[in-house]
C-alpha cells in the first residue's frame, strides 16, 4: 500500500488524504449523530423555554457540513483524476461537490430540525375546542372542576371554571371560550 502511495502525484496524494481523513471523521460524525452523541455546538448546553424559538435554523457552516465538504471533495477529485480530467476542471467539479454536499446536510438537518416539538403545553391552543366535563364545575365560577379536551393533539384532563347559572356535572358537553393567566379555562355549555 505504501508503495501505491509514493507512486501518486503530488496533486493525487493530496486528494487521497483529504477524502481519507474526512471520510474517516465524517463516519464518525454519523455514528455520533444516529446513537445520540452529536455535539454540533462544543460550547455546552443550555436548556431553555424561549418564546419565539425557531428550532435550528439553517447552518450551512457546520463541523460536520464541512467534514461532508471535504469528503465529498476528496472523492470527486479522484474520481475526476481516474476520468483524466485537468487539475483545474477537477479542482472546478470537486468544490461544486463539497457545496451541493454541504447544502444537501444543511437541508436536511434543518427539516429534521422543524421535525421536533417541544411538547410544552400552549393553553391557548385550547381556545374554541370542545371537550367533556370530568369533574363537577360549579356555576357561576364557584368550583373549580375538570374537562377532558384534546389539545395539541392529546386528549387532557385540565382544571375549568364556568359563567353558566348551573352546574355543569360530567357528560356535559363544553366549548372553551377563555384562558385564564393561571392556565384555568372558562368552558360554556353547548347542550344546553
Amino acid at each position: 500500500m505504501e508503495e501505491w502511495f509514493v507512486a501518486l502525484s503530488l496533486f493525487e496524494k493530496i486528494y487521497w488524504s483529504i477524502a481519507g481523513v474526512s471520510s474517516v471523521i465524517f463516519i464518525i460524525l454519523v455514528i455520533l449523530t444516529l446513537v445520540g452523541g452529536d455535539t454540533d455546538g462544543m460550547d455546552g448546553d443550555l436548556d431553555a423555554d424561549i418564546d419565539g424559538d425557531t428550532g435550528i435554523g439553517f447552518q450551512f457552516l457546520s463541523f460536520k457540513n464541512l467534514m461532508g465538504f471535504f469528503t465529498i471533495f476528496g472523492w470527486s477529485g479522484i474520481s475526476c483524476l481516474d476520468a483524466g480530467l485537468s487539475k483545474s476542471l477537477t479542482i472546478t467539479i470537486s468544490i461544486l461537490c463539497g457545496l451541493l454536499m454541504m447544502f444537501a446536510m444543511a437541508s436536511i438537518f434543518y427539516y429534521l430540525g422543524k421535525l421536533q416539538s417541544s411538547g410544552t403545553l400552549k393553553l391557548n391552543n385550547a381556545l374554541n375546542q370542545i371537550g367533556e366535563v370530568y369533574l363537577t364545575i360549579g356555576n357561576k365560577r364557584s368550583k373549580i372542576g375538570k374537562v377532558s379536551i384534546t389539545v395539541q393533539g392529546t386528549l387532557r384532563e385540565l382544571e375549568a371554571l364556568t359563567e353558566e347559572d348551573k352546574d355543569l356535572v360530567q357528560g356535559d358537553v363544553v366549548k372553551v371560550k377563555e384562558v385564564t393567566n393561571n392556565g384555568i379555562l372558562i368552558v360554556e355549555l353547548l347542550n344546553k
